[in-house]
């Protein structure tokens, strides 16, 4: 039994949904860890800057 063309087009739109999910979560995976670490990163480096320069003017 063969399926009818709006059923294929339909099949074909739930493929390409499923497959643009994948890769927008592989993206976001890879993405969002990197994003996180670097703004830890600048937090730190500033908070080590102000203690440097509260340090400087108790001197």
């Amino acid at each position: 039994m063969m399926f009818e063309f709006d059923q294929f087009l339909g099949f074909l739109a739930f493929l390409t949904i499923i497959t643009i999910g994948f890769w927008l979560m592989i993206f976001l995976m890879g993405f969002v860890p990197y994003w996180i670490g670097g703004s830890v990163a600048e937090l730190l480096k500033e908070k080590k800057e102000q203690k440097k320069k509260a340090k400087e003017q108790k001197a």
